[in-house]
């Protein structure tokens, strides 16, 4: 495969809206030592892609300026060094970007094989989201069996595989959706309660039930404050995003007393070393609980990549359940 190949991908052609995604040609790239270049089959949908559409997020250096962020497909191409994948395995991989588009290279070892049981339209939803749920609800939270754990936005993505995960794992789970459709998918999930937050207090549900050890929290801004008051003792916050704003006002002394810990993470940024173990972990601890049908990726619906801008418009419209995926070669 050469240079001269063209293939078809969807730019930001500017900052903005979902109508900014427009298609055009780029040649295919090639893979340089430790890549490999997936022919994508389907390309996950995912918030951060909206945030670096909008102007907010941008892609760490060295990265492709195309979004998406995780897909699965076929190998095509390996570079020097790589070892464990040939032309012709079939892989879903974490992307540095570059997924919204019919080839893309990512490092080998940032790629995984397709669980036993799984397509490959739900392989493309696993990277971004499992990635992040291991990293900040097992690593970072210390999230245990027995342990209560609260997610906010239980039907999005990656409240979908937060509530499974950690079900799966022995934790009493309890999740905030803002419908009561929504709270039953929760339920439906492995959610002991879910809690619908604009008739229900999650924070009085929180305290009776003894506080939630770790929370997973999206929303920031004003939710801090209270996601601190809905912590047990030697609770955890764990912070992914602020879809409410990142700035707070922040009394320490109750953090103090009651040994609260605050923490947070992003996953595009970290070393593609870190990458590489959290993929491992997740081989090890989450695809056999894949395999063997114990926890499965919730999907919502599915795009071509001509359409991706409609998939955003969906995502950002929020009455999705689950992941969206756009097809590109699938």
């Amino acid at each position: 495969m050469t240079q001269s190949h063209l293939m078809r991908v969807i730019e930001i052609s500017r900052p903005g809206g979902p109508e900014v995604l427009v298609p055009a040609d780029r040649p295919v790239p090639v893979p340089r030592a430790g890549e490999i270049v997936i022919r994508v089959a389907f390309a996950g949908v995912n918030r951060p892609d909206a945030a670096q559409r909008a102007g907010t997020y941008a892609p760490p250096p060295g990265a492709s300026d195309l979004p998406g962020l995780e897909a699965s497909g076929v190998v095509v191409a390996v570079g020097p060094g790589v070892g464990r994948w040939g032309v012709g395995d079939k892989v879903c991989a974490l992307l540095p970007g570059g997924g919204y588009a019919e080839y893309v290279a990512c490092p080998a070892e940032h790629a995984l094989p397709i669980p036993a049981g799984i397509a490959l339209r739900e392989a493309a939803c696993l990277p971004e989201t499992f990635f992040t749920v291991w990293t900040n609800v097992f690593l970072r939270g210390g999230l245990r069996a027995g342990e209560r754990f609260l997610v906010h936005g239980g039907t999005s993505g990656i409240g979908t595989t937060a509530i499974q995960l950690a079900a799966a794992r022995g934790a009493r789970v309890f999740a905030t959706a803002g419908t009561d459709e929504k709270c039953a998918a929760c339920v439906a999930l492995g959610a002991e309660r879910a809690i619908n937050h604009r008739t229900q207090d999650f924070v009085e549900v929180m305290q009776a039930e003894g506080g939630a050890d770790v929370i997973l929290d999206m929303v920031g801004g004003p939710y801090v404050a209270r996601n601190l008051k809905a912590l047990a003792e030697d609770g955890r916050l764990v912070q992914i995003a602020f879809l409410q704003g990142p700035k707070v006002e922040l009394n320490l002394a109750p953090l103090m007393m009651r040994r609260l810990t605050v923490t947070g993470s992003t996953l595009r940024p970290q070393s593609n070393a870190a990458k590489a173990r959290i993929a491992a972990d997740l081989e090890a601890e989450v695809w056999p609980l894949l395999a063997a049908g114990r926890i499965a990726p919730v999907m919502d619906s599915e795009f071509p990549l001509e359409e991706a801008a409609a998939a955003h418009a969906r995502m950002e419209g929020g009455a999705h359940v689950g992941k969206i995926v756009l097809r590109v070669g699938g």
